[in-house]
């Protein structure tokens, strides 16, 4: 379980960075920080080897995630307001390394007009993409900007490789293809083998809408074969792309991002790991109402509201200190 995100006040009065921030991953990493959350705007920030002593704690807040995507931290708290941001690890010029703690908001607020690449994906130049040998037919990926290389993939129809890894794949199936190995029990072995790689996904070539006009499979069954199937493989997305061409663009699309996040990945372990950890954080102090619980929990009488007495507060603390 994660443990709390902490602000504390940088006892160092002549820094420029008030803020020591704690992010609960691994054994916590430390940072100074320019403000107190990213609200109008990304707050700079720099590493911190230790946690001052006499750091005067300002916020101490309970995370409900708190996980590493590529050279990114993603955090998310436990509260209503102001919970979702995200610690980004980048290089600015001169080649120096920075960080910057942002929000949804204050990203796009820092990049009002940003347009997406409309010709290579990524803005990748002649990404080579693996089509499986046992492929018929297989896509030529001729409108991308792509060449294919044929050979006998771990799973799915095309991939990317990164360090002589496959890391993506991706599994073309046209819609009775996907309603018979659903109905026969071999999508769910299919999708084990596609699970097994980092990325995978199914792209088939029609329609969503199609699948509820089968002429032999009722359409519920179809439907909650396929709720089924993402439940079970959550990291697995099954997409409908209505034609040949659009399903083909969505895969080289796919692939290109993989290539993308897997080096952004490696980056991102690398720099992360070089963070200065954190010492564990001492017990938090038990709120009146958790006492409170714990106290009827085992029979204690104590007000609905109002001071917990001394004497249960004093039973609940040798309750936990066994």
């Amino acid at each position: 379980m994660p443990d709390d995100f902490v602000i504390a006040r940088n006892p160092d009065d002549d820094s420029t960075l008030p803020y020591i921030v704690r992010i609960p991953l691994g054994d916590g990493i430390l940072l100074k920080a320019k403000e107190t959350w990213p609200r109008t705007s990304k707050v700079y920030c720099h590493r911190v080897e230790e946690w001052p002593d006499d750091a005067e704690i300002v916020e101490r807040v309970p995370v409900r995630s708190c996980v590493r995507r590529g050279a990114a931290i993603d955090l998310v708290l436990d509260r209503g307001r102001e919970n979702r941001s995200q610690f980004v690890i980048t290089t600015i010029r001169g080649g120096r390394q920075a960080i910057f703690w942002q929000t949804r908001r204050t990203t796009k607020q820092a990049r009002p007009r940003v347009t997406t690449p409309k010709a290579r994906a990524q803005g990748m130049e002649g990404l080579e993409i693996l089509v499986d040998s046992h492929e018929r037919y297989a896509w030529s990926f001729s409108d991308q900007q792509a060449t294919t290389v044929r050979e006998s993939l771990p799973a799915g129809d095309y991939g990317v490789r990164v360090d002589d890894a496959v890391i993506a794949v991706v599994e073309r199936k046209g819609l009775e293809d996907l309603v018979s190995s659903m109905t026969t029990g071999k999508l769910k072995y299919q999708l084990t083998e596609l699970a097994s790689v980092p990325r995978a996904a199914i792209v088939v070539e029609e329609r969503y809408s199609r699948a509820f006009q089968h002429a032999v499979v009722r359409s519920a069954v179809i439907a909650d074969g396929l709720a089924e199937a993402q439940i079970a493989f959550p990291n697995v997305p099954i997409m409908f792309c209505e034609t040949r061409k659009l399903a083909q663009e969505w895969t080289y699309r796919f692939l290109a991002a993989a290539v993308v996040a897997a080096e952004h990945d490696a980056y991102g372990a690398a720099t992360v790991a070089t963070l200065a950890e954190a010492r564990p954080l001492p017990p938090r102090e038990p709120t009146t109402a958790e006492i409170r619980a714990w106290a009827i929990e085992n029979g204690y009488a104590v007000s609905d509201r109002g001071r917990v007495p001394g004497a249960v507060r004093a039973a609940y603390g040798e309750e936990r200190s066994r």
